[in-house]
């Protein structure tokens, strides 16, 4: 029920919380009571705070817009209404982390008003147990017929920033959130990409972020003073933030909130405030792995154009898919079979067809051949950012892709000549960013069309994730951070941190392709700068830490050939699951995972770490009590260490109950997987 805040409060001449009459105050909790959010309009400005267990971790922040044309939503402004609801509801993903979904929330909504009812909006709070969102939602009014948003005025101003540490990522650079991440006090931060996470001196873990972006600019975080950071959205060419007609409604601004860094990794908070599935039955979306012509690319054996060299001929795609049936991978992932790729294919954006083959490569044979052997083929469309000519072809794309029975794609936007270039009506180009408005519509039109066709979708150089699988399921995953391929090229490569960095930061967000799984650890020699900083034995645990339904086997089949024992952890391990569990972690240190499989009874480990040898003590009472499991175990050797012994592995097979525990010694940068073979 709506209560006329402003007038009942001036009729008995109180304030709604506490104070002067002048300021309303307006106070929610979280189901559990941890999380209080305030807002108030004190001195005629819009703001909220929060609370996390008594300890004000969100300071009195603004909320606001500013308008090209129109009264922006700055000063002025009176709590006018308000309304509560909660909500208590179960649903499931059709794929994902885990299958059995929980929405339990509180929910203020909060009517903002000027006094002389020139412009008025409303923010939306839904508190969880794990964090908070809240969003605008502007109705129509005088003078906002058709909007420009030249400035979002939402702040976070951080308690006690100085003795905060923070891991964040720089925003807005050429290469698509593609940096090494740092670490640092919290007042060190410039502008950094979301999610955000940092640590309070209390011992809270944070993590600022978005959800549910849709025809809307993506959030960054500027900080201006020490703990005190603003939104700042990425910029249409001409500087206009956001371009939309009234009503319209932001994506839900996100603060995560748990006692300790596993809290953050056991959130659902970004799922949660996405829309359901839109698409109804989506059983055609299917998880699995896959293998692909792309490592060899990366390491100079193939090339992605055609020639001597050519990595994406038909015969090789054969000998992938003859690898792929033999272990039963699900697919085989093909760059480089389209013309485009000659000279500089970076800048080739306006010269792919998604259409042509080169002449050494038939689609349909090797369709035909992969459906014999029971392995799809897992399309492929690299842009290099020419936006335009890939709409353009899109439909006959993805038809020909249709007849040929691929329902998967993997499209890139590298983009490295300046950003993403379009062209506009009037046949001009326009250069925008990976996560401006003009993008964040562009990405969401490939999943619509593509799920017209039942094609799921993986995208390179991505907008970040946002939740958006929920209500898009064929949006099976994305990139989104560094990938495995700095490690053939990258200056520098992955430090050995990023994997035990990346679970608190990027993959909050949602799953990434992260292309785990090299076992030439020393294809540049051990004493090269490039090659995967890791023990093979942290290479097969990636495959349960670092979540994605699509997960690829990335190295060069005779490699796994050669090491059959390990490889064995690749082929059992799943890819869709019915729960996971963060056990045990600290943000850059290390990090396990517990995950069952999805419509089974089997349950798989991982546990990682970074520059620093560790002793990790794990109970395993996630297991089902009374149940015997084999643990078929792959951990770091006595002499294992990353940069000497990378290879150091000891495999063994114990029989545990949900009453014991492991005791892992992981090696500098290594790592320890486990299945869990349910026995009775």
């Amino acid at each position: 029920m709506r209560i006329q805040l402003r007038k009942i409060a001036f009729a008995l001449g109180i304030s709604l919380v506490g104070g002067s009459a002048v300021a309303a105050e307006l106070e929610a909790g979280s189901p559990d009571g941890r999380i209080r959010v305030v807002v108030s309009d004190a001195q005629g400005v819009p703001r909220y705070s929060v609370r996390y267990r008594g300890e004000t971790v969100v300071e009195p922040s603004r909320l606001g817009m500013v308008f090209k044309q129109g009264q922006p939503f700055t000063g002025g402004f009176e709590i006018a209404d308000s309304e509560r609801a909660s909500a208590d509801s179960r649903w499931q993903q059709p794929w994902g982390e885990r299958r059995k979904m929980r929405d339990h929330h509180r929910e203020l909504s909060v009517d903002f008003a000027r006094a002389d009812g020139d412009g008025s909006f409303t923010v939306r709070f839904r508190l969880f147990d794990d964090g908070i969102g809240f969003r605008y939602e502007v109705p129509e009014q005088d003078g906002l017929e058709q909007v420009e948003i030249v400035d979002e005025l939402t702040e976070f101003n951080i308690t006690g920033g100085g003795r905060s540490t923070a891991w964040w990522i720089p925003s807005r650079g050429w290469n698509r959130y593609e940096y090494p991440y740092n670490t640092t006090p919290l007042q060190e931060v410039d502008r950094a990409h979301t999610p955000f996470t940092f640590k309070l001196a209390s011992g809270a873990h944070l993590s600022i972020h978005e959800a549910a972006l849709v025809d809307y600019s993506a959030m960054s975080l500027d900080q201006q003073r020490p703990g005190h950071f603003k939104a700042s959205l990425a910029p249409w060419y001409d500087g206009t933030l956001v371009k939309t007609d009234a009503p319209f409604e932001s994506p839900w601004r996100t603060l995560q909130i748990a006692p300790d860094a596993v809290g953050l990794l056991n959130s659902d908070l970004i799922l949660n405030l996405n829309e359901p599935n839109k698409l109804g039955d989506v059983s055609w979306v299917q998880p699995g792995k896959y293998v692909g012509i792309w490592w060899a690319m990366h390491l100079d054996k193939k090339t992605w154009g055609s020639g001597e060299k050519h990595g994406a001929t038909t015969a090789e795609t054969k000998r992938y898919m003859d690898f792929a049936a033999k272990y039963g991978f699900d697919g085989v992932l093909v760059e480089g079979w389209n013309t485009g790729w000659d000279g500089d294919w970076a800048s080739n954006g306006d010269i792919f067809s998604f259409t042509r083959s080169y002449p050494d490569f038939d689609l349909e044979e090797v369709a035909d051949y992969g459906r014999k052997k029971g392995v799809r083929l897992v399309g492929h469309h690299e842009t290099s950012g020419g936006v335009s000519n890939y709409r353009e072809q899109m439909d006959d794309a993805y038809d020909l892709y249709r007849k040929h029975g691929v329902t998967q794609i993997k499209t890139g936007y590298v983009a490295d000549g300046g950003g993403i270039k379009r062209i506009d009506e009037n046949g001009i180009a326009r250069r925008e960013w990976h996560d401006g408005q003009f993008m964040v519509n562009e990405y969401l039109h490939s999943i619509k069309e593509a799920a017209e066709r039942k094609i799921s979708i993986n995208t390179h150089e991505p907008v970040k994730a946002t939740g958006l699988r929920r209500t898009y399921p064929n949006w099976i995953s994305r990139e989104g951070a560094r990938g495995q391929e700095y490690n053939a090229w990258g200056s520098p490569p992955n430090p050995p941190e990023h994997t035990a960095i990346l679970p608190y930061t990027r993959m909050l967000s949602g799953p990434m392709d992260f292309t785990p799984g090299i076992f030439d650890l020393g294809f540049n020699g051990l004493d090269g700068e490039n090659r995967p900083q890791t023990t093979l034995a942290k290479q097969l645990a990636l495959y349960v830490v670092l979540y994605s339904p699509i997960q690829m086997a990335a190295d060069l089949p005779e490699n796994y050939e050669a090491r059959p024992d390990a490889f064995q952890f690749i082929v059992d391990v799943p890819t869709d699951w019915e729960e996971s569990r963060a056990i045990a972690g600290e943000v850059g240190d290390h990090v396990a995972f517990a995950r069952r499989e999805r419509g089974g009874d089997d349950w798989y480990l991982g546990a990682l770490t970074d520059e620093n040898a560790r002793t990790l003590e794990l109970p395993l009472d996630f297991l089902e009590p009374g149940q015997r499991y084999e643990a078929q175990i792959y951990r770091d050797g006595a002499e294992a260490d990353w940069a000497t012994n990378p290879y150091d592995m000891v495999i063994e097979s114990k029989t545990v109950t949900s009453e014991d525990s492991f005791r892992f010694r992981l090696a500098r940068s290594g790592g320890a997987a486990v299945r869990f073979r349910a026995l009775d």
